[in-house]
């Protein structure tokens, strides 16, 4: 078939469902061979790939599923499933509507409908969604209808925005009468609601005088842009800010700002008001009142004249003006450096899972060969080396795959104990600070406790063995001004600090501190990555890391991370040993044949029956033509239509859902969002030995 085969241009024609209409075996369809299909129905599926909407061709009386790059959007987790299937087989919930659909247009009608509301599974869970439909019949070469073109626009947000502003309009219409008197008790300028969904503004007539609306403007539908257009300039952002955050956070909302009037001149007033949520707990309304409060802000600044110290303030600014600059600079050259690290590590990290599988294969098939034995030790000890230097690029990179949970900074150190002083030895002291209510943190534990690991033994070479090393956690409140140029926003922190008394640095040390391999110490006594990684661990957590240091007198680092709002997480009861081995069926997915040779042969000598595929596309076509697994384990880069996160769509629908295990280097954010892996997401890094293979597969069968 040769109309999919040039694209002349269009997009949709050389799209992913092109392809996958080109790749797919129509002939398990009454459709047949795509060489044998109508010239009308060609027709028809080149109009619909080019559309922007979503659109869906249902061909036959089964109504075989034809569909666009815009309709697989819409289908979520069914796409791809649902190309080539019969629609009441594709969609189950809605059978008898599309049932219907069918054999109306197949008789030569047309449907419609807006803000259709139909109850759809999604990720296996019924929701109530709103969809404007359109259906007509489409003719065979003989002009007879044949199938059904679709085109779905789904509504939902609209509908639910639409009901929520009619209820804020509601509820504003009844506060409005409870604070008639209010504004005429004194030096009110008005009150105001906005909506939040709808973005509409309304208020009363002070609100509109205030902010020099025309006389003849509707106060239900009060343009947003002329109040802030009467905003003093120099007041805007930070007003939008306050906006912000309680729309984020909740908290009340209070602003000073001056309000232009009609006259020219400019009034001092103050917002007050806060955002309301839905059950969802997304915002919704916004409502608030105006105060005058000139007079005050007038004998204010007066007073400032006489007191401010201008010079000063300008010196100020200038120099933190210059160490934003300074620290966008370094931001910017240890990016550079990362996006190069993370794909170097990537690469390394398949090379030495390839080295280590045949290692371990070595060493199971020579039992007995000491000098085997020996050398392949010796191997694996160098292959673990590597992959932690690899682990180290990774989280520098900030390309790790990270697990983060809620804990306690004094459970961190409370963990840590034990370890730490058998890692510094008897005669480093160990001093630890932490407030009785600490705030919590959101991070992935494990690292933490590897980067407090790795100051603690920076800390001790810097000490020369002797002395004490200080451990703390403090609440913290950054402004902007500490904030400039660092990547965070203002707010509440956790800060995590390390401090010794060493040798110190020198400034120039201290701004090479965190390069990749940048080291002080003696050749073989340390990698230079440890403090890189610290780096990009905590740049990748959403928080910021600073060092200071005086030559002879010590160095101090604190790690900012974001406060947590959420309760810590209750304790799980501990679970029994998992049994190694099973005689389960698992698919391997691996596009290199080395990794997929070694991962097979250590699983079948476990007692698993295993079958393989070289990437997803194989892989797919196995699990649609019936074959029965009860684990997956792919890799998550391959080459090919389908991708690993296709696979594993396509697992969770089942009934029952297939268990599926994920392995990489490097996951490039396919099964994770910022590399911050979900909870039910199981991912086996490379390189890995054959006691995590098995632990790891065992693990996720027991589910």
């Amino acid at each position: 078939m040769q109309f999919l085969d040039d694209s002349h241009g269009c997009a949709g024609w050389s799209g992913e469902m092109a392809g996958r209409i080109r790749a797919f075996d129509w002939s398990l369809t009454e459709l047949g061979k795509m060489d044998a299909w109508p010239a009308s129905l060609c027709s028809a599926v080149q109009l619909m790939l080019a559309s922007p909407l979503p659109m869906v061709m249902l061909w036959g009386r089964p109504g075989y599923m034809i569909y666009n790059d815009a309709y697989s959007k819409f289908a979520g987790g069914r796409h791809p499933y649902l190309l080539g299937s019969p629609v009441e087989l594709g969609w189950p919930e809605v059978a008898e509507f599309n049932r219907h659909v069918v054999d109306t247009c197949l008789a030569g009608g047309t449907l419609s409908y807006r803000n259709k509301e139909l109850v759809l599974l999604r990720d296996g869970i019924p929701e109530d969604v709103w969809l404007d439909l359109y259906y007509s019949p489409v003719a065979n070469d003989d002009g007879k209808p044949a199938g059904v073109m679709a085109m779905v626009v789904e509504t939902t947000d609209h509908v639910i925005s639409e009901r929520r502003r009619r209820a804020a309009e509601d509820a504003y219409r009844a506060d409005n009468e409870r604070v008639r008197l209010a504004l005429n008790a004194g030096a009110l300028l008005g009150s105001f609601v906005w909506d939040i969904k709808g973005n509409v503004l309304s208020g009363d007539e002070r609100f509109a005088r205030t902010f020099s609306y025309p006389a003849e403007q509707d106060l239900a539908d009060l343009p947003t842009d002329i109040a802030q257009a009467r905003i003093h300039p120099d007041d805007r952002s930070w007003v939008q800010e306050q906006v912000n955050r309680s729309v984020e956070t909740g908290e009340p909302f209070n602003a000073e700002y001056r309000v232009l009037r009609a006259d020219g001149n400019y009034l001092w007033a103050q917002a007050s008001g806060c955002c309301e949520f839905n059950e969802q707990g997304e915002p919704f309304r916004f409502p608030g009142v105006l105060i005058d409060i000139h007079e005050r802000k007038t004998a204010e600044e007066s007073l400032l004249r006489f007191t401010r110290n201008l010079e000063q303030r300008v010196a100020d600014e200038v120099e933190a003006r210059l160490t934003a600059e300074e620290q966008l600079r370094q931001s910017q050259k240890l990016e550079a450096i990362g996006g190069l690290t993370g794909g170097v590590a990537h690469d390394f990290n398949n090379l030495l899972q390839v080295i280590a599988g045949n290692l371990h294969l070595l060493a199971r098939h020579e039992p007995d060969n000491a000098n085997v034995q020996r050398r392949v030790s010796a191997s694996i000890a160098a292959v673990e080396r590597g992959a932690k230097l690899s682990s180290q690029l990774l989280a520098f990179a900030r390309r790790q795959p990270l697990s983060p949970a809620v804990c306690d900074p004094r459970q961190i150190f409370d963990g840590l104990a034990e370890l730490l002083q058998r890692a510094l030895g008897e005669t480093i002291q160990i001093s630890v600070a932490a407030p009785a209510d600490a705030w919590h943190l959101h991070v992935d534990r494990n690292q933490l406790e590897n980067a407090i690991l790795n100051l603690a033994i920076n800390a001790r070479d810097a000490m020369q063995g002797e002395g004490t090393i200080e451990f703390s956690a403090s609440n913290v409140a950054l402004d902007a001004r500490f904030c400039a140029g660092k990547g965070i926003v203002p707010g509440d922190f956790v800060c995590v600090a390390v401090a010794d008394s060493g040798v110190g640095m020198s400034p120039d040390v201290l701004g090479h501190a965190f390069e990749p391999f940048f080291t002080t110490k003696a050749d073989g006594q340390g990698t230079g990555l440890g403090l890189s990684m610290v780096f990009g661990f905590v740049k990748q957590s959403g928080g910021h890391i600073e060092m200071s240091s005086v030559p002879g007198q010590g160095t101090r680092v604190q790690l900012y991370f974001p406060r947590s709002l959420r309760p810590l997480p209750s304790e799980s009861p501990p679970h029994d040993p998992q049994q190694p081995g099973g005689n389960e069926t698992v698919l391997v997915v691996e596009d290199n044949e080395a990794v997929r040779s070694a991962a097979v042969e250590l699983l079948r000598e476990e007692g698993y029956q295993v079958l393989t595929a070289g990437n997803g596309d194989m892989a797919m076509q196995m699990l649609l033509e019936g074959v029965a697994v009860d684990l997956i384990f792919t890799d998550v880069v391959m080459p090919g239509l389908i991708k690993s996160s296709d696979l594993a769509a396509w697992a969770k629908v089942q009934t029952p859902p297939v268990p599926i295990l994920f392995t990489s280097g490097h996951t490039r954010d396919i099964i994770s969002r910022n590399h911050q892996l979900s909870p039910d997401t199981h991912l086996l890094s490379k390189p890995y030995g054959p006691e995590a293979l098995t632990q790891m597969v065992r693990a996720v069968l027991n589910g």
